[in-house]
């Protein structure tokens, strides 16, 4: 734990307040503070043989879950456990179905994370599903039902890493947002995402120092742009151009990688970006896209930051086996995700913005605040090619060429789009920097007057 800081009032040190304090057993909850914040912090100890979940220790858990919410503070779990105690029967499930009750009443009202150093096997496991982010270091583990289950079920032999290792979860399920080295570094990565962050849904994040002139030319970041409307590069860099220097920090950066989510700050605000990446499946929409992106858009309204979306993609991946999986109820996520969204909301079409895909990334009639678009930008139902293949099948060749260059010349352009409403400026590239740090000083004071109602019934 880092050194306790002093009080700015009194000049004395501010100490840790232990909970549960005499409930034995080797978790321990205490409200410290994490690199200057105040968090709730509940910690398996370290050791080599995780230890099974019991009823005591799942009462540390509540009590550390409970002081969260009632003092408004981020809640922190470090996760050591092999799964419920068989020999102690139903008490310890009884105890982590209470937990875990507390940890909904806590989402979206304080922000809530788990660093797992060990096993998080059963119980614990799912408490990582419940929490805003997951740190796991590189030796962790986590699954629901362990490789002897998995043999038993389904004759399949797996070892604990291939079926649930922080590298196998990080990239085929999305579970982490990090992946470090040890509990220390686990640490110092949830500080930093709280630095985004404010202690709870009432409050606006703090503002960082401005060492970046809100109204610097960008030029990069339109050059990063490729002659070839089918040419790849690298949206980060794009958004890098775009941000305050140093600010970026990307999360659940492998898994989904056709879509970037990342924290930044735009002249000290904090904000949340979402990004088509087409470096990617061609920054094409996908399932596990269209999940990671609406949780990040959920997550930043919850906490009060802003959301910038930066648009290039020509639509949703088709597949047969992607309709079988839902694409349909997992693509509806992301526009409930947007829909519901009442912070400040700016999108930026650098590119391709086709078909569904378009509707989906934050388009104007989905109630974002200011939609700027660069000059090169195609906003349409699709591409001129796809149009002429369906629209010109039996034409000849030369007809079908005639057809695309009308298309492209009166429908792929932003300033008919302008024309009709949908996008509020185009503007030279060279100026997102400026007009975005404008809108965002323009929308500071935006409020939304929610429908009184229990709540969304989101699409899962």
């Amino acid at each position: 734990m880092p050194e306790t800081p002093e009080d700015s009032t009194t000049g004395t040190s501010v100490p840790d307040v232990d909970l549960a304090a005499g409930v034995p057993g080797p978790v321990r909850a205490v409200i410290r503070h994490l690199h200057g914040r105040r968090v709730v912090w509940v910690e398996f100890e370290a050791s080599e043989t995780a230890p099974p979940l019991r009823s005591p220790m799942t009462d540390v858990m509540l009590a550390g879950a409970e002081a969260a919410l009632a003092e408004r503070l981020p809640f922190v779990i470090v996760v050591n456990s092999a799964g419920a105690d068989i020999a102690e029967g139903i008490a310890p499930l009884h105890g982590w179905g209470r937990v875990a009750r507390v940890l909904t009443r806590c989402s979206g009202v304080v922000p809530t994370f788990a660093i797992v150093d060990g096993p998080a096997v059963s119980g614990p496991a799912l408490i990582l599903g419940l929490v805003d982010f997951t740190v796991m270091t590189e030796r962790s583990y986590a699954f629901v039902n362990g490789p002897l289950m998995v043999r038993q079920f389904t004759g399949v032999d797996v070892t604990k890493d291939e079926l649930g290792s922080a590298g196998a979860l990080d990239r085929h399920a999305g579970l982490p947002s990090a992946v470090v080295h040890d509990r220390e570094a686990g640490a110092a990565m949830v500080s930093e995402i709280l630095s985004y962050l404010p202690d709870h849904c009432d409050r606006e994040p703090d503002r960082w120092p401005v060492v970046d002139p809100p109204d610097r030319l960008c030029a990069a970041a339109g050059e990063l742009i490729p002659e070839s409307s089918t040419g790849s590069y690298d949206v980060r860099e794009v958004i890098e151009a775009v941000i305050d220097a140093d600010s970026l920090l990307e999360v659940r950066g492998r898994w989904a990688a056709n879509i970037v989510t990342a924290f930044a700050t735009v002249a000290g605000r904090p904000v949340g970006v979402v990004a088509n990446q087409p470096l990617a499946l061609a920054g094409t929409l996908d399932i596990p896209a269209s999940q990671k992106a609406a949780r990040f858009v959920a997550t930043c309204d919850a906490f009060n930051l802003p959301i910038i979306t930066l648009v290039d993609t020509p639509g949703f991946y088709p597949g047969k086996d992607l309709e079988w999986k839902g694409m349909i109820r997992h693509g509806a996520q992301l526009v409930f995700a947007y829909g519901r969204a009442t912070v400040p909301r700016i999108c930026v079409i650098l590119r391709k913005s086709y078909g569904g895909a378009y509707i989906v990334m934050d388009s104007k009639r989905m109630g974002n605040d200011i939609c700027l678009a660069w000059p090169w930008a195609e906003l349409a139902v699709m591409g001129a090619g796809q149009a002429a293949a369906i629209l010109q099948r039996r034409a000849s060749d030369d007809e079908r060429a005639a057809f695309e260059a009308d298309y492209s010349e009166r429908l792929l352009n932003p300033w008919t789009a302008a024309e009709r409403g949908y996008v509020d400026a185009v503007i030279d590239p060279a100026d997102t920097r400026r007009e975005v740090a404008a809108a965002l000083d323009m929308l500071a004071d935006k409020r939304e007057q929610l429908v009184r109602r229990r709540h969304g019934n989101t699409p899962l």
